[in-house]
């Protein structure tokens, strides 16, 4: 067995290969993948009949080399965009709902935003009747201030 190992290590790189492929896409962060294109070196190296030790060391170089220039460009070009992506209830800035709940004067109501049901609160301080369409302006913990939006924005009222 261990005769079979040593004549056919390349396979043993290809096994680490695509295990760390497999666990990059668990994680999504591009430094597992580096791993895996040192073991695809050493891979090569072993089917030409280098020695363990040379295929150690492309490991090592190509591992390390990959971090630190492909990790950075793959992370600038796949993740472009993602640090100005809005998230969690900053997302609702903007989107359209409708009151669910008369928005009292000066006081609360409720609006159904995506099929959730939200605190809401007039921008202008206004009562808003139930069905009124409504657009959210901020938010404020679980509260949203909303104002009315006219009729003819009505149409979809999902943004």
């Amino acid at each position: 067995m261990i005769q079979y190992l040593s004549e056919n290590l390349w396979q043993l790189w290809a096994v680490l290969a695509v295990a760390c492929l497999i666990l990059e896409l668990t994680s999504g962060d591009f430094f597992i993948i580096c791993f895996s294109i040192g073991a695809l070196f050493a891979m090569l190296a072993a089917l030409v009949g280098g020695g363990f030790y040379l295929q150690l060391l492309l490991f090592a170089v190509c591992t390390v080399v990959s971090i630190f220039v492909v990790r950075p460009v793959a992370l600038r070009y796949l993740h472009r965009g993602e640090d100005n992506r809005l998230s969690n209830a900053d997302a609702l800035i903007g989107r359209r709902g409708r009151v669910s709940q008369d928005i009292e004067r000066g006081g609360y109501g409720r609006v159904a935003i995506d099929g959730d049901d939200w605190k809401a609160l007039s921008a202008s301080g206004l009562e808003i009747s139930k069905g009124t369409f409504v657009r959210v302006v901020s938010i404020s913990s679980t509260i949203v201030t909303v104002e009315p939006i006219d009729n003819d924005n009505n149409i979809n009222p999902k943004n």
